[in-house]
């Protein structure tokens, strides 16, 4: 794996983390190439069922590393190409925030310290984000006098107000991990977000695996779908879960109180 970022994988979970401690995991060339390897590796293994996402050190992730840019001469910048779709959907900088989300299964990330600008933009990716209520957060473009480019201005608006978006958005103000429970960045305030989060990977990776898949499919499709797609798109993914072999298992195993013994899955 990169030297950017380190995984361990037990008992289906991936336990992944950002690996660049002593530059607060700020963001250069190799961990933009490393996060997107990671996820790509991971989401082609249908034996990982949840993925723990943090940052080694002090902090969660300090952004873009500026030292990536030559500002010793303004004339010496380049303008970066931003609209070739070379991921997807995405460009490469977003992809190491959109991967997570539209990452087959769920992401629970594990925040402390900092997390501003691209670090931010990382952690909105991620289905459930556990932290600390004295981390520190920013929407830091603004700074630097562009806007959230990484897939943030599409991850944000399904979970935080309108109006807390763009204050946050033009001031690029710093706020607290309590303040990002509140607002809607984040989902729950944790004293040890890692430990905290690796409890309900575990939770999450006892489940059937194929309706998890499907869960998650659904879930990221509903905001952008009208009722009636929604509900057709619900009863398709539900009909082809039906008497499949997890879907049973799931029953008869909580019906006779134990563990699951359930088959891989990936669509």
């Amino acid at each position: 794996m990169s030297k950017r970022v380190s995984i361990t994988i037990n008992n289906h979970i991936a336990d992944v983390r950002l690996s660049r401690p002593e530059k607060m995991n700020a963001i250069d060339e190799d961990m933009f190439q490393g996060i997107i390897k990671a996820g790509e590796e991971l989401n082609a293994n249908p034996s990982i069922r949840c993925i723990v996402l943090s940052g080694e050190g002090k902090s969660f992730c300090a952004g873009i590393d500026l030292a990536n840019f030559d500002i010793s001469n303004p004339n010496n910048i380049s303008k970066a190409k931003l609209k070739p779709r070379t991921h997807g959907i995405a460009n490469k900088w977003q992809k190491v925030a959109w991967q997570w989300r539209e990452m087959s299964i769920p992401v629970v990330a594990a925040v402390h310290g900092v997390c501003f600008g691209g670090g931010l933009q990382i952690m909105l990716g991620a289905d459930i984000k556990y932290i600390t209520a004295d981390a520190k957060l920013s929407i830091m473009e603004m700074k630097w006098g562009i806007f959230p480019d990484m897939a943030g201005t599409v991850l944000m608006r399904h979970s935080v107000r309108d109006d807390i978006i763009r204050e946050l958005t033009y001031t690029n103000r710093v706020f607290s991990g309590e303040q990002a429970v509140e607002y809607g960045f984040a989902t729950h305030i944790s004293s040890n977000p890692h430990a905290d989060a690796m409890k309900l990977a575990t939770e999450i990776a006892s489940k059937s695996p194929s309706a998890i898949v499907k869960a998650k499919k659904v879930l990221n499709a509903a905001p952008y779908l009208n009722p009636a797609e929604g509900m057709l798109l619900e009863s398709a993914e539900q009909e082809e879960l039906l008497m499949e072999h997890n879907q049973v298992e799931a029953v008869f195993s909580s019906m006779q109180k134990r563990d699951g013994n359930f088959k891989d899955y990936r669509e």
